[in-house]
């Protein structure tokens, strides 16, 4: 029995990587906007960098919010039901992203922004979840980077292919194919997505006393009212946002940083690649890390590296200096988007942890619609990236110091009943 329930969970874990893998078509938008803001007569479209930055800061927003229903629609009604109307509203908001023109952007900013950012947000709530709640403590890290990983991958192939389509099927043409093919894709493997059976407690694994230590929380189920009135919700949420304000920025900006700090060299795409090889490995090393050390001691190392890339970036004018540090600047994106599912699920339990990551997942979406709108006005007046890059240097500086006052919810005492003879018990 524990081995067909192991065999289970790794098929949704397969499952839930290759969903992501299709669903990180948000990671490509920096090779789109890139094209959106050539001239004209150079096959684009003449847009500035702000308004090239909109749909993808849109669909960052509602990404996030959907995460919230989407969270508690999986835990209620199942992962298949969600990922599968997921993946259609992702196809269905690239069909209606290719009726847009240069002169009307409102296909792209409902399509991609609006309609695929909701069905991002359902195939993402549905995939990490299901698979977590199949493995004990120990592996949830792990568990959970694994499958992010593919959200994060998705640019090594989308970005060339997205590359390619543009250049010989324009704008509109490349909405059309990468809707259609996302829409099979995420639907088919939706139908392998399950949650386990109610009840069902993984075998838990014999483990050092010191890596039992290192586990975040103490497994608590809490409902995600009783949750956002914590401190240690409150502290998660403020080290998302301005985690991911940094993250975001790039990774919607990799393209056009490039072409403003690179003088007479296209490295967009390779760049884009790059950050994405990093962003899935962070997400996998991070999680592996956090099941040794803990996740908030993992964060802390993140956090401080984030700041120190943030620094070196505004310097990197060569392809020398500038490929290893997006290839960073994507790891430690990639480690949060690990950290952060995995600490929730220690913290605050697995129950409902659909809905309860979703709240977490509202500062992704907070930093990300800010980290990249800044970025693009910052750009449009200076020319530059560079007070984009020291304001998110700061943030992720202070995302480091909220780690110090950030550990485990205290365990919760059970309600007492007062018995006749006046003794008290605790309540059945």
């Amino acid at each position: 029995m524990a081995r067909a329930a192991s065999s289970r969970g790794w098929i949704v874990t397969a499952a839930g990587l290759g969903i992501n893998l299709a669903l990180g078509v948000l990671y490509s938008w920096s090779v789109v906007a890139k094209t959106l803001t050539k001239p004209l007569a150079e096959h684009g479209w003449g847009w500035t960098a702000g308004q090239a930055s909109l749909p993808y800061a849109i669909a960052v927003g509602v990404f996030a919010v959907a995460m919230v229903f989407a969270g508690r629609a999986q835990d209620r009604f199942g992962p298949r039901i969600v990922a599968s109307i997921g993946g259609g509203l992702c196809g269905a908001g690239m069909l209606v992203s290719s009726l847009a023109t240069p002169t009307n952007p409102l296909p792209i900013i409902l399509g991609f922004g609006v309609l695929t950012g909701i069905g991002i947000g359902l195939g993402y709530a549905a995939a990490t979840p299901a698979a977590v709640k199949w493995f004990p403590a120990s592996k949830k890290g792990l568990v959970t980077g694994i499958v992010v990983a593919g959200f994060g991958l998705a640019s090594v192939y989308i970005a060339p292919v997205t590359t390619w389509l543009l250049g010989t099927q324009q704008v509109a043409g490349t909405f059309r194919i990468l809707g259609l093919a996302f829409l099979v894709v995420t639907v088919g493997l939706a139908q392998l997505l399950q949650n386990p059976p109610v009840g069902y407690d993984p075998q838990a694994e014999k483990v050092s006393s010191a890596k039992r230590k290192a586990h975040s929380g103490h497994g608590e189920d809490y409902e995600w009212h009783e949750m956002v009135r914590t401190r240690q919700f409150v502290l998660m949420w403020l080290m998302y946002a301005f985690a991911a304000f940094a993250g975001l920025m790039i990774i919607g900006h990799m393209a056009k940083i490039a072409a403003v700090q690179l003088t007479g060299i296209d490295l967009g795409f390779v760049l884009v690649a790059v950050l994405a090889v990093g962003n899935a490995t962070g997400r996998v090393v991070a999680g592996m890390v956090a099941d040794r050390l803990g996740g908030i001691k993992t964060m802390l190392g993140v956090f401080v590296l984030q700041a120190v890339m943030m620094g070196i970036l505004a310097f990197s004018a060569t392809p020398l200096a500038l490929v290893p540090v997006a290839a960073v600047v994507g790891f430690c994106y990639g480690a949060n988007l690990s950290l952060f599912p995995s600490t929730t699920a220690g913290y605050f339990g697995t129950k409902n942890l659909g809905v309860n990551y979703g709240l977490v997942f509202t500062a992704w979406g907070f930093g990300g619609v800010f980290g990249s709108l800044t970025a693009g006005s910052i750009v449009d007046r200076t020319g530059s990236y560079g007070v984009a890059y020291a304001i998110a240097a700061g943030l992720c500086l202070a995302a480091a110091a909220l780690t110090f006052a950030t550990n485990p919810p205290a365990p919760r005492a059970l309600p007492v009943s007062i018995e006749r003879d006046g003794t008290k018990q605790a309540a059945a």
